[in-house]
């Protein structure tokens, strides 16, 4: 039999595919998950094969933060009406962060054309951090050592950069004050590296929400700035109210125990006669309501996947 009709070939080639490839029997069983599914996800195969996706290892989402389970299960409905699909969702990587990802879902038929199985494949489609870049401004000094965004005082000059545009050229900028709530809660019940690693989950998950030209740095031991450039007011508050939905999503397993996040943000953009003071006062306090709002949700014991 010559190679290429050897039937163990065209595993190997799927197996050795940079893209995701997964494929789950009618029951929903996880029979096949490849190297590309390995890497996008964080998840081994013996993490994996074997197990239902409606245990929802790697918790699907949508844009709106909303896990895809039950009837909304992208596999249940290709399952449902036969049809393949093609979405745009977000998973949850082993680490914790979302993965915004392109899926496709195919249903796989047998000789009399009933549905034997459904095989998903999945790229990444978010806007991937410049490595390069990274790469050079830890050469200098510039990122922080526990979440590898810019630190503060390189956030710092990026605002000044973005501010001093606004002024002598009226580029429309913004900023969102990002706090990782109940970090010190974390901290105290888990240890220091739990809420460090929180704040990595955090930091890579939001460098996946935000556009390529977005900027995202560490402000302070809980909080992150983000700096939006080319960005009007309701673009802002969207952003906020992503950063928010996302980021509840995402999740930490720690030494047994599944860690959630929660974030407050202040959304303010730049007005006429701002300074960088004014502007992050602005920030500053509308961060401050969304924190109350939280601690009220929290102290009734309702605290929600995200707060406003």
């Amino acid at each position: 039999m010559s190679v290429i009709r050897d039937p163990d070939i065209f595993r190997t080639v799927l197996d050795s595919l940079q893209t995701g490839v997964c494929l789950v029997d009618r029951d929903r069983r996880v029979l096949f998950w490849n190297n590309g599914a390995e890497r996008i996800t964080g998840y081994m195969r013996h993490d994996v094969v074997g197990r239902f996706s409606r245990e929802n290892i790697l918790v699907h989402c949508n844009d709106q933060g909303c896990v895809l389970c039950g009837t909304t299960c992208p596999f249940a409905q290709t399952m449902h009406d036969g049809k393949a699909k093609e979405i745009r969702i977000q998973l949850r990587h082993k680490q914790g962060q979302r993965i915004p990802v392109r899926m496709r879902i195919v249903p796989i038929r047998d000789d009399h054309g009933s549905i034997a199985c459904i095989a998903q494949s999945f790229d990444e489609h978010g806007f991937a951090f410049d490595d390069r870049r990274q790469h050079n401004l830890a050469a200098y000094g510039c990122l922080d050592e526990t979440t590898d965004v810019p630190n503060h005082a390189f956030t710092q000059f990026h605002l000044r950069e973005n501010h001093a545009s606004f002024a002598e050229y009226h580029v429309p900028f913004g900023i969102i004050f990002i706090q990782v709530n109940q970090l010190e809660h974390f901290r105290s019940t888990y240890g220091k590296e739990a809420g460090d690693a929180i704040l990595r989950v955090v930091a890579e998950t939001m460098r996946n929400v935000l556009r390529p030209s977005d900027f995202l740095g560490r402000w302070s031991k809980d909080r992150f700035l983000a700096i939006l450039i080319n960005c009007t007011r309701a673009g802002v508050t969207d952003a906020g109210d992503r950063i928010r939905k996302v980021v509840s999503y995402a999740g930490l397993q720690w030494w047994g125990d599944e860690l959630s996040v929660t974030v407050s943000t202040g959304c303010a953009p730049a007005q006429s006669g701002d300074t960088i003071d004014s502007l992050l006062e602005r920030a500053q306090w509308l961060l401050q309501e969304s924190c109350a709002r939280h601690a009220v949700a929290a102290s009734a014991g309702s605290t929600p996947r995200s707060t406003s």
